[in-house]
């Protein structure tokens, strides 16, 4: 329980969330009102009730629209060019503790935290391995957008969108946009992307660059670096906000988790 105390969450909340436009022509998607809460300030009220308070919102798109107190902010200046990886690295620092990630776009009820907490050793990943559920009523989200996830044995061999198929000792599951990162693979990561920084070029991945990269091209390269990366399989119902047919849909699940 002490280890918890020392915990720091950041929230990657730099992006334009074009798809929900006209409604994000004024601000980030993470400022959407879901029953007069924000999505931020649903997030750090769960963050919060786990005695996380250290909170760090990486902002970027309408970023003077977010105005939560009594957290940090980093802005990533070139949120127009790059992508959510290079987001995240704005913010991730050394720390003394766990570090806990999280996308700013997506709904979840406090048990899948819970579930994260129990154990920050290591690079571990939010994993719903009960996931194409959630594609049956989202026509404007297909299947293949899906951030999958690859697992064998408990580990995760492969991350990327769309995974198709799986030997049979395999599961396939979907990344939730949570992880949490122990102090010492905090600095393992750094150290990765301060040298792919210097040294790379050209595709990273699945994406065109290492600064257009995904968190899921970032969490590849460093599986294939050889560092191990675990599933926590969540138990937990949760939601990502896409398109507006994704809103109407966390607002059902808001109401089945309140009731």
């Amino acid at each position: 329980e002490i280890l918890r105390l020392y915990m720091n969450a950041i929230i990657l909340a730099a992006g334009m969330s074009s798809r929900l436009r006209p409604i994000t022509s004024d601000k980030p998607k993470c400022m959407l009102k879901l029953f007069n809460e924000t999505l931020l300030e649903r997030q750090i009220k769960i963050f919060r009730n786990h005695n996380i308070n250290d909170i760090t919102i990486v902002t970027g798109y309408r970023s003077e629209v977010i105005d939560i107190s009594n957290v940090n902010y980093v802005k990533n200046e070139n949120y127009a060019t790059t992508n959510i990886n290079e987001s995240l690295f704005c913010a991730l620092e050394p720390s003394n503790g766990p570090v806990l990630v999280t996308y700013s776009d997506i709904v979840f009820e406090q048990k899948i935290i819970q579930q994260m907490l129990e154990i920050t050793d290591g690079i571990r990943l939010a994993v719903d391995l009960d996931w194409k559920k959630h594609y049956q009523n989202r026509t404007m989200h297909t299947l293949s957008e899906a951030e999958n996830v690859l697992v064998e044995n408990g580990r995760i061999l492969q991350i990327r969108k769309n995974i198709p198929k799986s030997s049979q000792n395999q599961q396939i599951g979907e990344f939730l946009g949570i992880m949490t990162l122990s102090s010492e693979h905090v600095k393992i990561l750094l150290d990765r992307y301060s040298y792919l920084k210097n040294n790379h070029i050209g595709t990273f991945h699945n994406s065109s660059s290492l600064s257009n990269a995904y968190i899921t091209d970032m969490l590849q390269e460093i599986i294939n670096y050889g560092i191990n990366v675990d599933p926590v399989f969540t138990q937990g119902r949760w939601c990502e906000i896409d398109t507006p047919e994704d809103l109407k849909n966390a607002e059902k699940l808001i109401n089945k988790l309140q009731s």
